[in-house]
């Protein structure tokens, strides 16, 4: 009997979250813009402001997110994909030397954004600001740059937080060790430098990748705060075990990507950069 009693609402949560999931993304899908790029510019919409000359772009049209956030997602997806290839079931915090660099990222990202965002308000409000002067004139290269590093410290923090919480058998040695890290470092700055390429051969999958990264990063924060509020901490041993719980966190990620679409769109209506002045 207790076998039973605990089925049934394991049964019930199952059925709960894939309904929620089909119900949430049939919606989100009629309601955005059609075509692929279209639901890559609404997931950007959710999370960017999308302003034209701080985006890079394909012929005309702007990439999904701006050049700060394309680093930032790209990053983060490069990261997560990176240490989930090397460091396999790795969740011990990575030596100080590695945070120390992963912070002056994180302090970079701030002060690039500052002095851009303190730019944009000198252009859009002349005399608001006058007393003050930047640091630098902003560029998209630095956008670029500065984003990817903010990105490789999102992975750098959420790959060992998921595997601590999810995995029973995850091992207390670093995700990210010396060689590790200088690879990744490596491999994010190679891609940097394709982008600014700007061929659309390189942007074309930077576009798609950088905004499914917005899911990507969702999906596992939530998927972390499904399993502990369920009170499943290391208790899974494969992928497989983990589908309801990695759902179950789409499906929150989508929810909140669609409010924040709906609620956007209802401010500014009409889908596209955040207008200035």
């Amino acid at each position: 009997m207790q076998t039973i009693k605990t089925a049934r609402p394991a049964s019930i949560s199952r059925i709960l979250v894939i309904l929620a999931f089909l119900l949430v993304t049939t919606g989100w899908l009629l309601t955005t813009p059609a075509g692929l790029l279209g639901k890559a510019d609404a997931l950007g919409y959710a999370v960017c402001h999308q302003i034209d000359e701080r985006s890079f772009h394909i012929g005309e049209r702007a990439l999904p997110l701006c050049a700060r956030c394309s680093g930032m997602f790209l990053g983060a997806f490069l990261g997560l994909g990176y240490q989930a290839a090397v460091s396999k079931r790795r969740g011990g915090a990575p030596h100080w030397a590695i945070i120390a660099a992963l912070g002056a990222m994180v302090a970079a990202f701030a002060v690039d954004g500052s002095n851009s965002y303190l730019y944009l308000i000198k252009e859009v409000y002349p005399g608001l600001f006058e007393q003050l002067s930047n640091l630098y004139v902003p560029s998209n290269t630095l956008r670029l740059f500065t984003g990817t590093g903010m990105g490789l410290g999102i992975a750098a923090a959420l790959f060992p937080a998921f595997t601590q919480t999810v995995w029973a058998d995850w091992k207390k040695e670093p995700a990210l060790d010396g060689w590790k890290f200088l690879g990744l470092v490596g491999l994010a700055a190679a891609l940097d430098l394709l982008a600014l390429t700007e061929s659309p051969i390189v942007l074309y999958p930077v576009a798609f990748i950088s905004s499914g990264g917005i899911l990507v990063i969702l999906t596992l924060v939530f998927c972390v705060a499904w399993v502990s509020l369920m009170n499943q901490e290391n208790t899974f041993n494969g992928i497989r075990q983990l589908w309801l719980p990695l759902l179950a966190g789409l499906t929150i990620a989508l929810i909140q990507v669609f409010a924040i679409d709906m609620l956007r769109l209802w401010l500014t209506g009409a889908w596209g950069a955040i207008p200035l002045g």
